[in-house]
Formats: structure tokens, sequence, C-alpha cells
């Protein structure tokens, strides 16, 4: 049986520069599946640019919490001032619905091993679980809850869970060979803003043990022509898309930042993120 490359990109947040310019690296790699881990929209400025190229080019799309908050204007009502109405009527109202009904996560057997993917915790898109974080916080990622019935029935607990969220990407083992790892993001890195994604490789729905890789990918893009469409189509908190693609700085730091409570040689990342 030969190896399958299956690409996970995640948190795209309407940044259709970053996400062409991943697109395009995968091409150059020869890959052609793609599953996407959610937060498609809000953020940037071209969410329904970004929702359209998802539908056509990723064979999985999970729901994230941006996804859920937008596309559920009935459940999370906006008043007429709230920047969510805007990233709300960017897009078509086709894409509502869509963003809305996307599934929790996604179970698939690769070389052995079963592998879960989610966009933020196993209990709820919008609990967030950050690299630092302690046994029960792991633990919690790998549990069959509420949220993942809904989306793959009563299954075995996964020993691989990849997810995403937080923009932070990282890869963690511990005992019995449980492996938790973050993509990053597509569109949205923090630290080192270069687009973000990651590669698993491996035999796809083959029960016996063997050879799995996971490989962290960093693309490149032109972050100045991202933000002149940022800029043109009057994005919101626009000062804080710029800090955040042009430094990988969260806008809910960037006050602090300017204030002189930290430099880009300390470690922010403890900052309201």
């Amino acid at each position: 049986m030969s190896r399958e490359q299956i690409a996970l990109v995640s948190d795209v947040h309407g940044n259709l520069t970053a996400l062409e310019a991943v697109l395009a690296d995968l091409d150059d790699r020869g890959i052609t599946r793609v599953l996407n881990l959610g937060d498609y929209v809000g953020k940037g400025p071209r969410g329904r640019d970004v929702v359209a190229v998802c539908r056509e080019r990723c064979e999985v799309n999970l729901l994230g919490n941006w996804d859920d908050v937008v596309g559920n204007p009935d459940q999370h009502p906006v008043g007429v001032d709230d920047p969510l109405r805007w990233w709300r009527d960017e897009l078509d109202a086709d894409q509502l619905p869509w963003l809305a009904g996307l599934p929790f996560c996604h179970d698939l057997l690769m070389s052995g091993r079963r592998v879960r993917l989610m966009h933020a915790s196993a209990e709820t898109v919008h609990r967030r679980v950050r690299y630092v974080k302690d046994e029960e916080e792991f633990l919690g990622q790998f549990r069959n809850t509420d949220a993942t019935r809904s989306a793959v029935g009563e299954t075995p607990e996964p020993d691989v869970v990849g997810y995403a969220d937080t923009h932070d990407p990282f890869y963690e083992t511990q005992l019995r060979g449980r492996t938790l790892f973050n993509t990053g993001s597509a569109g949205n890195a923090m630290g080192d803003p270069t687009a973000s994604y990651c590669v698993l490789e491996g035999h796809l729905d083959e029960p016996d043990p063997a050879p799995f890789a996971l490989t962290f990918v960093r693309v490149p893009y032109d972050v100045e022509a991202e933000l002149a469409v940022a800029r043109d189509l009057g994005v919101p908190d626009y000062a804080g898309y710029e800090s955040e693609l042009r430094l990988g700085l969260y806008r809910g730091a960037r006050r602090d930042f300017e204030a002189g409570a930290f430099t880009l040689d300390t470690d922010y990342h403890g900052a309201a993120r």
C-alpha cells in the first residue's frame, strides 16, 4: 500500500493571500488532499472568497469558533455597530448556513493510529487549549464527548489529536503514545507570522503499525498585498490586523506592546489572547 499525504490547514481568517500561497505550495509538493480545521472568516477582509476556495479545494471542512459565531446570526445577534456584523455581511447568504452546519471533528486511521482532527477543545470550539496546559487538559483532548459523538459517533478514543485555534504550532507526546499537535494558523500566525500548515503522511486506512510522519510547513506570502486589500475594503480594527500580519503580535496585546509592557525580544504569548 502506498503512502498518502494529507495537508491540514486552519485559521485562514479571511486572508486570501496567505491561503493562495499555501495552496500553491501544496501544488508544488503534489499534495491534493486538504482538510481544513476551521476559522475561515473573521479578522481578515475576504471571508467570502476564502469560504468559496475551501469549499472547492478541501475535502473536509470543520467548524471553528468564528464560523460558529458568524454563521449563526439567530444564536449570536449583534448590534449595528458591532464589528462582527461587517464580517457577517461580507459573506454570501448561502455561506452562513454552510458555516453553521460544519462538523465538529473528523476521524481517520493512518498507519495503525487513530487520528482525530478538530478546531479547539474536545468539548467545544469556544474553549482554548494552549501550549502550556496541565495533565487533565492534555488527556481531555483525547476523550470522546457529546460534541465528538455528534460528528463521528461512539468510537475508540484517538491516539493522535490535531487541532488549531491558538495559532501556535506544536507537537507533544506522552505515555502510551498519545500525540497532540497544533497546526498553527495559515492566515493569522502568531510569533512567526509566516503562514503555517501541517502534512500527515502514512498509510491511510491501514490498521497495522506503519511509518507515520507529521511535518510542519511555513510559507511566506505577500503581507503588504493582503494589508492593502484590508485597507481598501475597510476591515474592522485594521491596526490590529496589521500588527498580527506584520509582527505576529496578537491585536489584544498591541496596546501593552505600545505602552512598553514588553518588547519583541520577550515572550508576549501570555498576554490576552
